[in-house]
């Protein structure tokens, strides 16, 4: 594997395990102050338990299978992160054609996101183009 895309592909993973694990353990620990990044007041424990399992226990798992995948293929990992920072982007892109324009917060991680995306689909692209290595017999 190229030098640089190997550095690229592991960037791209610590960031992505650097985010969502932040906010993974924030939903762990304390699921309001996740929802006052966007203004919302949970006003009884079956919030606190869905913020807790949505954005706590399903982003440690989505961060488990990440990992488990990188180690064994880096080309692999770079389109499942081009797929989930893409959802998220077209998830604030529905929420701007439906509900109208986002806050700050969310036109801020409309361009994290995307940039995210679109740099590990470029990565996963990029390492589809590697020569495979062939050994030839006589």
């Amino acid at each position: 594997m190229n030098r640089y895309l190997g550095f690229a592909a592991w960037t791209l993973i610590a960031i992505s395990v650097l985010g969502v694990g932040m906010v993974s353990l924030m939903a762990f620990m304390d699921p309001q102050g996740v929802m006052d990044l966007v203004q919302v007041e949970l006003g009884n424990t079956d919030a606190y338990s869905s913020i807790r399992g949505v954005f706590g226990g399903v982003g440690v798992t989505l961060l488990v299978v990440l990992i488990a995948v990188a180690r064994r293929d880096r080309r692999s990992a770079m389109g499942f992160l081009g797929l989930f920072w893409g959802m998220y982007a077209l998830s604030r892109l529905m929420t701007m054609g439906m509900e109208g324009a986002l806050g700050a917060f969310g036109s801020q991680w409309l361009v994290v996101e995307s940039v995210l995306s679109i740099a590990s689909f470029a990565v996963y692209a990029l390492l589809g183009q590697r020569t495979p290595e062939r050994s030839f017999t006589v």
